[in-house]
């Protein structure tokens, strides 16, 4: 079974890197969404096994998102380059963040790391 990722990105060419780098490791990536309205949407259409979220997207925050995929047990990995990664995590808890930018290799380390109990 191939693992269905959602990302969420506002950033052109930082979320088709994010997009490609899954792609390569074999991931089934569903996005890049540049706004929320998009990235919700998306997830009504279809469940994500995981989403990778900016926390600033186009159209506002992605926190309602967040936590409407952690709620249903999606796991969530929240990134920014505005938001401090410990602020992230006092809100969200159960989120994985990282601080932007954030090598390839370290966002595949954590991604598997984030799906290995699944």
């Amino acid at each position: 079974m191939v693992l269905r990722i959602l990302v969420a990105e506002d950033e052109f060419i930082t979320g088709f890197d994010l997009c490609d780098t899954f792609e390569e490791a074999g991931y089934e990536v569903e996005g890049p969404h540049a706004g929320i309205s998009s990235a919700m949407l998306a997830c009504q259409k279809e469940k994500p096994d995981l989403a990778i979220l900016d926390i600033e997207l186009t159209d506002g925050l992605s926190y309602e998102l967040a936590q409407k995929l952690l709620d249903d047990d999606v796991p969530v990995i929240l990134h920014s380059e505005r938001h401090s990664a410990t602020e992230v995590a006092a809100r969200f808890p159960g989120a994985t963040t990282l601080a932007k930018p954030c090598p390839p290799a370290m966002l595949l380390e954590t991604v598997s790391r984030v799906i290995a109990p699944v």
